[in-house]
C-alpha cells in the first residue's frame, strides 16, 4: 500500500517538473515536437505582422498621399488617394496633405487665428499705413500637391503662415495702394475685396491652391485720418441735406407759381368768356325782339292812366302809322 502511493506521488511530481511528459495520449517527445511548433508559428506570425504592417498605410478622406522615394527619386508626381495602399518601408515616405477646405484667418487679435498679431500691413495711395485683419478660404488640387510639396518641402500650416501670407500682403498692396482710404472705407470696398481675391488667385494657382473666399475683415488707418474722414462725411451729409431741403423749396415755388399761372389763366378765360356772351347778347337785343317780348306779357287790358295819348304795341310785321 505504501509503496502503491509512493509510486503515484513520483508520477505527480515528474508531471509537474515536465508538464509536456504528462499529456495523455502520446509520450514527452510528441509533445515537446506541438509546443515547438506552436512556437514557431507565433513567432512566424509576429514576423510577418512586423513586416507588413509598415508596408501599408491608410490615407485618411480629405487627404491625399505623397509618396517620397528615399532612393533618391524625389518626389512621384502621382498622389495617392484615400484608402489602403501598399508601400515598401525601406524605400519610400508617405506624408499626407488635407484637400479640404481650410480657412487662414490673419488678424491682430490673438482670439482668431493664431496667437501672435498676423495683421496685414500696407500704405494707401496718399502713404498713409493701414491695417488689415483679413480671412481667406482656400482648397489645394490633389494632383499639384506633390509639387506644392516639392517647392516647399513642409506642411500645409508652415505655407499659409509663410508665401499665402506674403502673397496675401503683396497682392492687397497692388490694390489698396492705388486706393484713397476715404474709397477704401466707402464706395469701392466690395471692388478692392474682389480685385484683390483676383490678384491673389494668379499668384497661388501655379501651386495648385485654390482661393474659395477672400474677405477684408476690419480696417485700421491713423486716428487723425479717420477723425478727418468722418468729419468730412458729415460735411457732405450736412451739404447734401441743405441740397435736398433747396430743391424741395424750388420745387414747391415753381408749383405753387404754376397753380398761380393756372387760377390767373382761369380766370382770364372766364372773363373772356362773360365779356363774349355780354357782347352777344347785347347784340340779340333789338326794337323787336323787345315788342315781342312785350306783346308776349301783354294781358290784354289798357293801362288804366294815359297820359292823354293811346298806347299802341306794335307788332312784328305791322306798319307803324303815319
Amino acid at each position: 500500500m505504501a509503496t502503491s502511493i509512493d509510486s503515484t506521488l513520483d508520477e505527480l511530481r515528474s508531471s509537474m517538473r515536465n508538464p509536456l511528459t504528462g499529456m495523455p495520449g502520446g509520450g514527452g517527445g510528441r509533445g515537446a515536437g506541438i509546443f515547438i511548433k506552436l512556437a514557431g508559428a507565433f513567432v512566424a506570425l509576429l514576423v510577418l505582422l512586423f513586416l507588413v504592417r509598415p508596408s501599408v498605410t491608410y490615407i485618411e478622406p480629405g487627404h491625399v498621399g505623397i509618396v517620397i522615394h528615399r532612393g533618391g527619386g524625389g518626389v512621384d508626381p502621382t498622389p495617392l488617394g484615400p484608402g489602403f495602399h501598399m508601400r515598401n518601408p525601406l524605400m519610400t515616405q508617405i506624408q499626407e496633405y488635407p484637400t479640404y477646405m481650410q480657412t487662414l484667418v490673419l488678424t491682430k487679435a490673438s482670439t482668431e487665428g493664431s496667437e501672435q498679431n498676423d495683421e496685414i500691413n500696407v500704405n494707401s495711395v496718399e502713404g498713409q499705413p493701414l491695417s488689415l485683419d483679413v480671412s481667406m478660404s482656400f482648397e489645394l488640387r490633389a494632383d499639384k500637391v506633390p509639387a506644392l510639396y516639392q517647392t516647399f518641402r513642409t506642411d500645409v500650416e508652415t505655407i499659409s503662415h509663410g508665401y499665402i501670407r506674403q502673397a496675401i500682403r503683396q497682392a492687397l498692396q497692388e490694390v489698396v495702394g492705388n486706393e484713397e482710404i476715404a474709397a477704401i472705407l466707402g464706395p469701392k470696398k466690395a471692388e478692392v475685396v474682389t480685385r484683390s481675391q483676383a490678384n491673389l488667385q494668379k499668384r497661388l494657382d501655379p501651386y495648385g491652391i485654390d482661393v474659395r473666399q477672400f474677405t477684408l475683415n476690419e480696417f485700421r488707418a491713423p486716428k487723425a485720418v479717420m477723425d478727418a474722414i468722418s468729419l468730412k462725411n458729415v460735411m457732405q451729409q450736412q451739404a447734401l441735406t441743405a441740397q435736398n431741403e433747396l430743391q424741395k423749396n424750388t420745387f414747391q415755388a415753381q408749383g405753387d407759381s404754376i397753380k398761380a399761372v393756372g387760377r390767373a389763366k382761369a380766370i382770364m378765360a372766364e372773363a373772356e368768356a362773360q365779356s363774349r356772351a355780354n357782347d352777344l347778347l347785347s347784340k340779340s337785343i333789338t326794337s323787336t325782339l323787345v315788342q315781342y317780348e312785350m306783346a308776349k306779357r301783354w294781358n290784354g287790358q289798357m293801362p288804366q292812366v294815359t297820359g292823354g295819348a293811346m298806347p299802341m304795341l306794335q307788332l312784328p310785321g305791322a306798319k307803324s302809322p303815319e
